[in-house]
């Protein structure tokens, strides 16, 4: 009997059934085996970098890969549970520029950001809280998000559109993003942990080349410079300030501006209530905004943060108090300061007030030191020059009866009358040398003189070079030496105002039946049109003695000022 050919048939369907289902099992085995390996390659991607923007590009960049999808982002979570970072791939800068600002984390984003947990949509659009995409935007409509968790803390999340082939997002793939996600929660780690590393290092060598500038005795507006740019420079700040109390007021002066629209805040005094630096002075802590031109706490000075955003200012504090702050702050659009970024620099800021102050307290040993030499000085000129000086003037005036030719006698005369003036002039030296020594209201002019200079200092922010010559503590009335102090204040406070000067000699020199003070500095000289009524008030003060102010503009620039009063009137 024949075998019916229907039943041969069947056995043979049925292994021809079992050979598709198998390669099927084998293609998803094999599928599934190069999906594990996209991943291991994704995660072996993302943990090569230690730069932590390089590595956020690269995850962003694996992701999209690894899920097949068209496009993808990563944002960045910064305060008020807002994106302050937004990372897109996938979408061409011309067609970004086109669709305007970025997102900052409504809508689907915002979602994932109150919610962290992974979220899948076969169409974005139908999502509750979607709200649709602005013009020119790209049409997305599948979509899966996850975020990525640096140890305990949600750092981001990662945002994927458009899976390739009209096909939607799946568990699968939910599976391997989640998974991705963890190796770059741990790659983001890793390159925190190195940019701390070298953040402090760069700290660390910034201060101690201040450290070493203040003590070397290098030029205090230099070594200010130094800390202000060190500053900007670490933290990538668009516009540096510091910002040095003005002593006996509760005012800030603006002592060194660096970087964008240095101009604007250079030299401004401000209160200190009602201006950003003021603010961290009296909190004793670092203060930051998002916006600083449009920050509250801003209500005294000029408009001059015009094209900056994000910004920090720092006290610089000691056990002393607080000796002034620093302001950083960044262009519009550009990150935000970040809690890990303004802890060191507030340590430095810290350090650096610290350096100044030891700076100052060795400024006060050299200068104590000097008063002590002085003191020495004094005492030998008194004890010894002055003696001898009088027994030879004694000695040739008892000689002159012994000389019978009259043009030698003259000149032993003229001798003595020489050695008396010299005495004199020995004496009024002995009298400035010890004037420190004496009450406030007893303060020779020289020392008057060099403390008026002292205290302009600060304003200056460099130390102008003093000369003094002749009996001034000796010769100047009392009168003309107040207005002599009080010419010299106003005349510094004009160049530490109005020059731009890097440096300035101040002369006052007695001689000639006349004192005359002069004022130099290498600034930008008087522009025409200014406002000269501080000069009028100074020529006011030479004519009441008969005196004159003169202004003169020396052939390398800026402003000599000499104002001369005779000792005697005419």
């Amino acid at each position: 009997m024949e075998p019916d050919k229907g039943q041969e048939r069947l056995p043979r369907l049925q292994l021809d059934e079992l050979l598709d289902e198998l390669q099927i099992r084998i293609d998803a085995v094999r599928g599934t085996r190069d999906r594990v390996h996209s991943l291991l390659q994704a995660v072996l991607s993302v943990g090569r970098e230690l730069d932590l923007p390089q590595v956020l590009r690269r995850i962003v960049e694996a992701a999209v890969v690894l899920v097949d999808a068209e496009y993808g982002a990563l944002g960045v979570i910064g305060g008020e549970d807002r994106l302050s970072q937004f990372l897109p791939v996938g979408v061409a800068d011309a067609d970004i520029e086109k669709i305007g600002p970025l997102p900052s984390g409504h809508g689907i984003l915002g979602e994932l950001i109150r919610h962290p947990e992974p979220l899948r949509l076969e169409e974005i659009s139908e999502h509750p809280v979607s709200y649709g995409f602005p013009a020119n935007h790209p049409p997305m409509h599948s979509f899966l998000g996850v975020p990525i968790r640096v140890r305990d803390e949600v750092f981001g999340n990662l945002y994927l559109t458009e899976k390739r082939g009209g096909k939607e997002f799946d568990g699968e793939d939910e599976a391997m993003l989640s998974t991705l996600a963890v190796a770059a929660g741990v790659a983001i780690d890793n390159a925190r942990l190195y940019e701390e590393a070298r953040s402090r290092q760069r700290w660390l060598e910034a201060n101690a080349e201040i450290t070493a500038s203040l003590l070397s005795g290098a030029e205090e507006s230099r070594v200010l410079e130094l800390i202000v740019e060190h500053a900007r420079r670490i933290l990538g700040a668009d516009l540096g300030v510091m910002a040095l109390p003005v002593e006996g007021t509760g005012d800030v002066r603006m002592a060194i501006a660096t970087g964008i629209d240095a101009g604007a805040h250079a030299g401004l005094v401000l209160p200190r209530r009602g201006s950003f630096v003021g603010a961290a002075m009296a909190a004793g802590e670092p203060i930051i905004s998002a916006e600083v031109g449009q920050d509250p706490r801003i209500t005294a000075g000029p408009p001059r943060f015009a094209g900056l955003g994000p910004a920090v200012a720092v006290p610089m504090s000691t056990s002393e108090g607080v000796r002034g702050a620093l302001l950083l702050a960044r262009a519009q659009g550009e990150p935000a300061f970040t809690e890990i970024e303004t802890a060191p620099l507030r340590d430095f800021a810290g350090a650096a007030a610290l350096a100044m102050e030891l700076a100052e307290r060795r400024r006060s040993a050299e200068q104590l030191a000097r008063l002590e030499d002085r003191d020495r000085i004094a005492r030998d000129l008194h004890d010894l020059a002055i003696q001898r000086l009088f027994a030879t003037g004694m000695t040739l005036q008892s000689a002159v009866r012994f000389v019978d030719h009259p043009q030698a006698s003259e000149r032993l005369l003229r001798a003595v009358d020489d050695l008396d003036e010299t005495i004199k002039i020995i004496r009024s030296t002995i009298f400035g040398l010890r004037a420190h020594d004496a009450g406030p209201g007893r303060k020779g002019l020289r020392v008057r003189v060099a403390g008026a200079v002292e205290r302009a200092v600060p304003a200056l922010g460099f130390t102008p070079a003093l000369r003094m010559e002749g009996l001034i503590d000796t010769d100047v009335p009392v009168p003309v030496a107040e207005n002599v102090v009080a010419v010299l204040g106003e005349a510094l406070s004009n160049v530490a105002r109005h020059a731009g000067a890097r440096c300035a000699e101040v002369s006052l020199i007695v001689g000639d039946g006349a004192v005359t003070l002069t004022v130099a500095d290498d600034g930008t000289g008087i522009p025409e049109g200014a406002c000269r009524s501080g000069l009028v008030n100074l020529a006011d003060r030479a004519e009441k003695f008969g005196g004159s102010l003169c202004l003169e503009v020396p052939e390398r620039g800026g402003t000599r000022l000499v104002w001369r009063v005779p000792l005697a009137p005419d």
